[in-house]
This record gives structure tokens, sequence and C-alpha cells, in this order.
């Protein structure tokens, strides 16, 4: 286990909001009672089975198998008292019931992948995590091209789900297939099929989630407005979401991929000027995502520079996607031999990793976990409405080579998101805006100096660049969670505090999900650092 991590002033957010001194161990009385109510509010014999305090041997392998972010899995970490692990619909109902009875925070996890550990860490305590991955049914209706998708699944299970039953459907979601469902669909949900179909959350018909009073409900007994809550407002706000039903969407039988980099002396400036102008306008079925990193220049020894990659998909042949970008992305140059030609489920392989792609990775590979495997890291992001001039991105190289570590990854709009209305879901970044930004910083060493390098190099990048991206408010993404945009300690000035982060990630939608939230959860039961919070009066 990493050595605990010591934070400076410019840290005590982090610090003061997600670590204790001590984790102390689990109260007896809280697991006794939490236990014992649960055995009366359910008919399972083997329900304890499923609950882990800290004394049971398995508490730390259940924790630690999916944290995915190893600034998070230290021994100053804040510990849930009581890991509960269900595996049916009706584990969950009584774990919500119980948690209220003994008045003790629930948190709640499907995949482990929000990037400030927010699922399973907490600043009260106790606390308890409710780590869904048990619950990952996976029923595909290719008939009705739908398909019924539990929270504790990962979308790699998704989209081989999919794959086992028609080689021409798929769903369009995040390129991470160890990602949960729960978490990546109540946030928006996104990937490279999004110019040609939107978001996750805009090709979702039903949705079942536990609420506050422990019942189980559907898209018909929740309502409209609950069921529009969670299509981008982070479920975790209004209740546990157990299941989404999403609608499949047509793929070729060949699809087409490609990387291609140049650095600076490659005129990857001239690049990413072109790609401002073409990525958000270009026919809907192609996705450029633009990498941007500072390296070590090959050509001029002990300098760096930046590489700009392009990283695409088509949901088309090569042949025609070289006469596209031919016309509308000459600078790019790409030839027919850059092109790979395959299947879309093996281009969700190669999307992710295109080294174990190369290396001849099956389908199979996308059920593969990846437990307790995490790295330290720090994501950032941001919306860009105007494109960022020559000279802009002069400077930003200037910026990211001083630094020497964050890179960027451009994701481009356009297509579908330009047709989608802002308050058709709570996700609001739609028409307007060219692409989102996001900052990203990886790393290995768990020393205490080098974490706070890497975010402090995150934070001054996020800063230079305020003059090239969205203002009034600066825009956010939900699921790249950042603690440093805003949280909230839930007292008098709630509201207010929600505000500050809650118009970066909603904009408008905003204040509609305050009212939903406290409709349906007018004591702000379920909670946690950046949750929509009720109206003041209300909690």
């Amino acid at each position: 286990m990493a050595k605990p991590i010591l934070f400076s002033l410019s840290f005590l957010l982090l610090s003061v909001f997600y670590t204790s001194l001590a984790a102390p161990p689990a109260s007896e009385s809280l697991y006794t009672n939490f236990l014992n109510c649960l055995k009366q509010n359910n008919t399972d014999s083997s329900i304890s089975n499923i609950v882990f305090p800290q004394s049971n041997p398995s508490f730390s392998t259940v924790l630690q198998n999916y944290i995915r972010n190893a600034r998070f899995n230290t021994s100053s970490t804040s510990k849930p008292s009581i890991i509960v692990t269900p595996k049916l619909p009706s584990h969950v109902q009584s774990t919500v019931i119980c948690a209220k009875n003994t008045n003790v925070q629930i948190k709640i996890r499907s995949g482990g992948h929000d990037y400030e550990g927010i699922s399973y860490i907490s600043n009260q305590s106790p606390f308890i995590v409710l780590d869904m991955f048990n619950l990952r049914t996976i029923n595909v209706d290719i008939k009705n091209e739908v398909a019924y998708v539990q929270a504790g699944a990962t979308l790699g299970e998704l989209y081989y789900g999919i794959y086992e039953k028609s080689k021409v459907h798929g769903f369009p979601a995040g390129v991470g297939p160890t990602v949960g469902v729960g978490g990546h669909i109540s946030g928006g949900g996104y990937g490279a099929m999004l110019r040609k179909y939107g978001l996750s959350v805009d090709n979702i018909v039903d949705a079942e989630i536990v609420d506050v009073k422990g019942r189980l409900l559907n898209r018909k007994s929740m309502g409209e407005d609950l069921f529009w809550a969670l299509l981008g407002g982070g479920g975790a706000s209004f209740g546990v979401v157990l299941s989404y039903t999403v609608k499949l969407v047509a793929v070729p039988e060949t699809v087409t991929a490609f990387r291609i980099g140049k650095t600076l002396d490659q005129n990857a400036t001239d690049l990413v000027v072109q790609w401002q102008q073409v990525a958000p306008t270009i026919d809907d079925r192609l996705f450029l995502r633009l990498l941007l990193q500072p390296i070590t220049s090959q050509t001029e020894k002990g300098e760096k520079t930046i590489r700009a990659s392009v990283v695409a998909l088509f949901l088309g042949g090569a042949e025609e996607l070289v006469e596209i970008l031919g016309k509308e992305f000459p600078l790019l140059g790409l030839k027919k031999e850059d092109c790979l030609e395959m299947s879309w489920i093996n281009s969700v392989i190669w999307y992710n990793d295109d080294e174990k792609y190369n290396s001849g990775a099956k389908p199979e590979s996308l059920l593969d976990r990846n437990l307790n495997s995490a790295i330290f890291g720090k994501r950032k992001s941001d919306y860009v409405q105007k494109a960022i001039p020559r000279e802009g991105l002069e400077l930003i190289w200037k910026k990211m080579i001083e630094l020497g570590k964050v890179g960027f990854v451009f994701n481009p709009y356009g297509g579908k998101m330009a047709e989608i209305p802002a308050d058709a879901t709570p996700f609001p970044h739609r028409a307007g805006n060219l692409f989102k930004i996001q900052f990203s910083v990886s790393w290995k060493d768990p020393a205490a100096n080098a974490t706070l390098e890497y975010l402090n190099q995150a934070k001054s990048l996020y800063s230079f660049m305020e003059p090239y991206v969205s203002k009034n408010p600066r825009s956010a993404f939900l699921n790249y969670r950042d603690i440093d945009i805003g949280i909230n300690s839930f007292g008098e000035n709630s509201y207010e505090e929600g505000k500050v982060y809650g118009a970066k990630f909603f904009n408008n939608n905003f204040d509609r999900l305050v009212k939903i939230k406290t409709a349906v959860d007018p004591d702000n039961f379920f909670r946690n650092e950046q949750s929509i919070p009720v109206l003041a009066g209300k909690a």
C-alpha cells in the first residue's frame, strides 16, 4: 500500500474533505445494528454475506478492487465503516432503509472511475459504501434494438453482450471498458460515436432506481421529472440507480480507425488550427479526437516539444474516409495505409488500447475488470466555443512545455450534439461548443512531493487556459470529477455552495435539478461533495 500523502496549504481543500489523520475501526454497534436491520427488512437468509465491516479479512480487497485512482488508496484516506455488495435489487432497498434507520451516509460505487474518489470516500464519518459490482445483469433484445443493463456492469461487458447478439449494433458510450455503467450514464456518458448518435443519455428509454423510501421505481412510476434528472444529472444525488434500458444503434460491418501524430517541427500547430475548423463540422460519422502532449523531441536532443495526435473512428470504410479527409483536412495527409479497417467491437478494443489490439486481443478481453490496478491521476475539464487562434496555441504550447507533464484531450462536438436542445437532458453542453477539453496527467510515483507537483501543474494549466474557454459560467463536465471547482459542506449555505459547481456542470439546468432533488429527497439523504443540494430551508 502506498505511503500516506502529506498536503501543503495549496492542497488544503482536498486534505480537509478526503483524508483523516486516522481511519477509526468500524463501530461494532453500527455493524450489529445495521445487520440486524437488514435481516428484519429482507427475506434473504444469506444477506449477512454481502456486508463487510472493517474487521472482515476481505474488507481491504473489496474496497481496493474498484479504487481507480491511487491518490485515494492510502492509509490516511477516509475508509467506510461497512461495504455492502448487493446481489439483488431487494438488497439495495434494504440497505437504503437501514442506512436511514441507523443515520449513516451512503456512497454509491459502480466502477470507481470517478476521478476524485467521491464514490468510496467521504468527509463524514461513519459512512457506508454501497458497491454495485455484483449487479451486472445484461439482457440484449436485438428484435426491439434495446438492452437492459444493471448499474454494476462495465461498459466492456455491455459492448460484449451486444456483440454476442449482433455484429451490426452498438451503443454510444465511453472508450474505457472497465468504467461502470451506473456512474457513466447517470453523468452523461460520451464516446467515439457522439457526433453520430449523441451521448449515452440521449439513447435511454427506461431506468430503475431505489428512492429514499426504499421503493424500486421505473420510468413510469418515478415520473418524467426524476427520469429526466437521471439522464446526466448524477444519479447518486437522487437515489441508487439499479439499471438503464438503452437503445441500440446501427454500426456498419466495417469501421475504420487511425492514429496520426505530428510534432511542432512537423507543422503540428497548423494541424491543430485546421482541426478546430474541421472536427466539429465534418461528416458526423467521423470522430477526430485530438491528443496534445509535451514530449522529448527526437530531432532536438533534450529539447521538449508538443505532439499532436489525431485518433479517429469512422463509421465506414477506409477508401471513403481518405477521400473525405483529403478534401476537408488536407494537412493531416491521411493515406489508406494509415487506416485500419475492423469490426465495431474491435474498434472498441483498439480505441482503448491500440497495443492490446495489435497484439491480437479478442472481444473477450472486454470482460476483464482489471481489478486493483490504480495509478495516480488528475483530470479537469473545459469547453471551447470559439476556435483558439494560432498565437494562443503557441502560448499554450510554451506553457505545456514549461510545466512538462500535463496533456490535453480535445473531443469534438457538432453533428448530433448540435441538434439536441440544451434542456433535453441535464447535460447542457450542446450547440455552441466546438469541443470539450480534458486536462490529463497520470503518474506512478507515490511520493507526496510528486503528487503535489502534478496537481499543481494541472491547476496552473487550467488557470492559463481561462482566456480560451467558455465563460459565465466556465463550464465543466460532471463525469470529469474535479473538486477544485467547488464542494458542498451542506450547511446553511448549501444551495449557494452547490450552485458554484452546479452552474458549471449543468448551466441553466441546475435549478430544475434542485427542484427535483427537493421533491424526491427533501432531507438530502443522498449526498456527496458535489451532489445536487435541496432548496434552502428544506434540509
